[in-house]
């Protein structure tokens, strides 16, 4: 709870500060997510991620830029529970990133680096590819019972920003459990109520993002 409330605490004293800042630039921010769950996620899954941005200007180099995304993250889940080959766990979570940037302005382009704090609320979720003793369900909607709706976590990496275009690659970590020690996870035989023990002790979506910007 601490961690969550100092995330929280860091985005909302941001905003205020940027009251006090010149002038920034709008933008819309779209892109790729490759994520996947720790222990049970043979490989990373494609998600997407789209929303609105805006950068503020700081002095010496430095830049906060502020998000509002709607980020569909998904993992594929192999031998996590018996009698099931694999299944794709998807979560839409409406997600408030800020990213601390730093970099030279260069001129005709700029590099910087860069530090995204992260929380967001998740708005659906549902699985699908599910193969149960040699059955095969297309897609089935979950229910919410056993599930932490709330995220947090941080993003590290690079960008490069060329014009009005702003391409960042980062790593990010959700430090929130996916799935609270009580309860049901899903409607479909149990079946997430089973798997939930496997995500526990800390396990999220974690992976990475590569977001395109263009700022007016």
């Amino acid at each position: 709870m601490k961690r969550i409330l100092t995330v929280i605490a860091l985005c909302v004293m941001t905003f205020w500060s940027s009251q006090t800042l010149r002038a920034g630039d709008f933008g819309v921010v779209a892109g790729a997510s490759f994520t996947g769950i720790k222990d049970l996620s043979p490989e990373l899954a494609t998600g997407y991620h789209a929303g609105l941005t805006y950068k503020f200007h700081l002095p010496l180099g430095f830049a906060v830029q502020p998000s509002v995304l709607y980020h569909m993250k998904s993992s594929l889940v192999q031998d996590a529970i018996s009698d099931v080959t694999a299944f794709d766990y998807k979560m839409g979570y409406l997600e408030v990133p800020v990213s601390l940037q730093w970099g030279p302005d260069l001129l005709l382009f700029r590099p910087f680096l860069d530090v995204t704090p992260f929380v967001g609320y998740a708005l659906n979720n549902q699985a699908s590819g599910v193969k149960l003793q040699g059955e095969f369900m297309s897609k089935v909607q979950n229910k919410w019972e056993g599930v932490n709706r709330l995220e947090y976590g941080l993003g590290l990496g690079a960008g490069l920003e060329v014009w009005k275009l702003q391409l960042v690659c980062r790593y990010n970590w959700n430090f929130g459990e996916l799935f609270r020690a009580d309860g049901t996870a899903a409607d479909f035989n149990e079946m997430l109520g089973i798997a939930k023990d496997s995500v526990k002790n800390g396990n999220n979506f974690g992976g990475v993002t590569l977001s395109l910007a263009f700022l007016f």
